[in-house]
């Protein structure tokens, strides 16, 4: 099994864990803290890869990044073949752009799936460079988000995407 290593990042909408292997990121989630000299600790390929990600990021929320440049930063999706669909039909989500969780089942052949969609979002591992986000309910309403609906408003609105909490 290869060892991961986390690295720590404070962003406009909180804290993010970032979580790499020697191969690939691996993750991308809310929440985490801070660990004393835990730059240090960034040796070797999972270092470089998370240093990358920690710049591409950072680009992002500074309004200087649209598209993550995935041949310099890695990623593996995880989970069934189902939800790595689900995962590619994210990633092909243009910045500034939504997609209800439906055009996302139809997008993968399975038009039917709509709730299975909503769930292999909700499970992305890799938030904001896999972009779940962009996921919305039915008329744009958003709906469901692991890191919280103000975080998902905050993301689209900084992408230039007008949205509508459902109420």
């Amino acid at each position: 099994m290869e060892k991961t290593v986390n690295l720590f990042m404070d962003t406009p909408v909180g804290g993010l864990t970032l979580t790499a292997d020697d191969k690939a990121l691996t993750g991308v989630t809310f929440g985490g803290e801070e660990i004393s000299g835990a730059e240090q600790e960034l040796t070797g390929p999972a270092g470089d890869i998370l240093r990358e990600a920690r710049r591409q990021l950072t680009e992002y929320f500074a309004g200087e990044r649209r598209e993550f440049e995935l041949c310099r930063l890695p990623i593996r999706l995880s989970g069934t073949e189902f939800t790595q669909q689900v995962g590619r039909a994210m990633l092909s989500i243009p910045y500034g752009e939504v997609r209800t969780y439906g055009e996302t089942a139809a997008a993968i052949g399975r038009p039917e799936a709509v709730r299975a969609v909503g769930g292999a979002c909700h499970r992305n591992p890799i938030c904001i460079i896999v972009p779940c986000h962009r996921v919305v309910g039915a008329g744009g309403k958003l709906t469901g988000f692991g890191g919280g609906l103000a975080v998902k408003e905050w993301l689209l609105r900084h992408e230039g995407v007008r949205c509508v909490m459902q109420r």
